[in-house]
């Protein structure tokens, strides 16, 4: 889909410049599939022409970058067969700089491409949050600062890009777009990757490059169709972190630990409604020597992956105490030592899989 949507781009052709539409363009180019519109045809307030729908109502690929544009206006709308909307480097973002009810009109049915990079939108426009059969999206050099976790009903989506912003963290919710392949959120101020990214059935490319990030969550193995992972720019790479605060264990948490750990029976009947929700929220110690559960206390730890023979991650991981012996190498560790010999073995099918892992 990335590749089409270059295609879409690279192939919009001009129609006539020098000139606001007329009749002669109207009987000449109905059948116009392409158009980068000229900024002589913008109306005199400076907006978009209206009858675009009628004089060019076979359009496919509306290039309307690099036009002073404050707002894609109403005559849009009606463009049924539009599957391709390029609006770069305009002055959008302020309230109204999209059509209302863009996502019940003809356009929001047909469009699969919408390019809104170098504007100046600071949130992300509620009025595209209905295009549920868009399927790239591209805001960066923005000034967004957030993603809202609403971006997951963008169901259809297969390309985001949401580089270039001020973008401080990445919602769970993102990890609910079953067709995601292309994510590109470098050059931000990203300092964590939330674990539920792994959940991303088709990603292959995720740029992170340009970002804060000290460590990666341990479960970024588990993107089985990863193909190109971008870090280059992040703390991670110049300096690793190893976070050993703990917080001892409260009285419920270690009662709820003994039940676990020492499968004492229980029934419905026996604990309150809560209690009973407590004990299915009990995680797993990922140290396959312990056998233990953790509910909030936990120890966060850096293991070191290596990826190609060539570089080593700081994944992040979790343990249930301080005094649990790590199966995960550490910055201290000795090369030759168990534990890392073990890390690496757990990390060999995911660096097989991969093919770029750009740090530099």
């Amino acid at each position: 889909m990335a590749a089409a949507a270059g295609q879409a781009e690279a192939e919009a052709e001009a129609e006539p410049e020098g000139r606001r539409p007329s009749a002669e363009d109207e009987a000449a180019s109905p059948a116009s599939r392409r158009l980068v519109l000229p900024r002589s045809w913008l109306s005199p307030a400076g907006g978009l022409p209206a009858g675009l729908e009628r004089w060019f109502p076979a359009l496919e690929v509306l290039d309307v970058s690099g036009a002073g544009l404050e707002a894609l206006g109403a005559e849009l709308l009606g463009l049924g067969r539009l599957h391709t909307l390029l609006a770069k480097n305009n002055r959008l973002g302020a309230e109204g700089s999209l059509p209302k009810g863009l996502a019940g009109a003809p356009l929001g049915r047909s469009l699969r491409v919408l390019n809104l990079s170098g504007n100046r939108f600071t949130r992300l426009p509620a009025a595209l949050l209905g295009l549920r059969r868009l399927q790239s999206l591209s805001l960066g050099s923005n000034r967004l600062h957030s993603i809202p976790a609403a971006i997951q009903e963008l169901s259809s989506l297969e390309f985001l890009y949401l580089g270039g912003n001020f973008i401080t963290s990445i919602p769970p919710e993102l990890a609910n777009l079953p067709s995601l392949s292309y994510l590109v959120l470098c050059d931000n101020k990203i300092q964590s990757i939330p674990p539920q990214l792994a959940q991303l059935p088709s990603l292959r490319s995720l740029s992170l490059h340009n970002n804060l990030l000290t460590y990666l969550p341990r479960e970024i193995l588990n993107l089985v169709h990863l193909e190109e992972l971008s870090l280059r720019g992040n703390p991670l790479v110049v300096r690793f972190v190893r976070d050993l605060t703990y917080n001892p264990p409260s009285l419920q948490e270690l009662a709820g630990r003994t039940i676990k750990t020492r499968n004492v029976p229980y029934t419905r009947s026996d604990l309150p409604g809560n209690l009973l929700v407590y004990l299915d929220l009990a995680s797993n110690c990922p140290n396959p020597k312990c056998g233990g559960v953790y509910f909030d206390s936990c120890v966060r730890q850096i293991k070191f992956v290596d990826f190609c023979g060539k570089y080593r991650l700081p994944l992040m991981h979790y343990l249930c105490s301080p005094t649990c012996s790590s199966p995960c190498s550490s910055a201290s560790q000795s090369s030759t030592s168990q534990s890392e010999s073990d890390s690496e073995d757990e990390a060999i099918v995911a660096a097989r899989r991969m093919q770029k892992v750009l740090l530099g």
